[in-house]
């Protein structure tokens, strides 16, 4: 069983990855691959930077008067909410999203059609996609890249 990687840079454009990481939750979900597809997203250190400024005891205090007006809105309106936020917070950073696939030996199959079906999607096929599989170039530092995202 090896674990076969695909890196897709976004740029910028955080919108397209939250679109790209929704059709992966839709995916999992619909056909039960929760183990077998995995991925994280690669954000920039700047927002990072931003995210541990802003957790001042004031801002901790406006975090939660924001949560529960948010409790009251429907999903949709939450996603939106979502997405604006994270487009203001990386302004100039490049997002990547950094998928692993996992499937056993016996379902070669799936694995080869997942493989062909990711990249071609819409929010993917934008985002210069690369297959990194085990012995190739650059597949240990998508490894270890992978290990340290959280």
């Amino acid at each position: 069983m090896a674990h076969i990687y695909m890196h897709f840079d976004f740029g910028a454009d955080e919108e397209k990855a939250q679109e790209a990481r929704h059709k992966l939750d839709v995916w999992k979900q619909a056909f039960r691959l929760d183990k077998k597809l995995q991925y994280k997203l690669d954000r920039p250190e700047e927002a990072d930077e931003e995210e541990d400024s802003a957790s001042d005891a004031a801002a901790a205090g406006e975090k939660h008067a924001e949560k529960a007006k948010s409790k009251s809105k429907s999903k949709h309106g939450k996603k939106a909410e979502r997405a604006e936020s994270g487009s203001e917070g990386n302004g100039s950073g490049n997002v990547s999203l950094l998928v692993r696939l996992y499937f056993s030996s016996h379902e070669k199959l799936s694995e080869q059609r997942w493989l062909d079906r990711i990249p071609t999607e819409e929010p993917f096929k934008s985002a210069s996609p690369k297959v990194l599989r085990k012995g190739e170039a650059g597949f240990e530092e998508a490894l270890k890249q992978f290990s340290d995202l959280d």
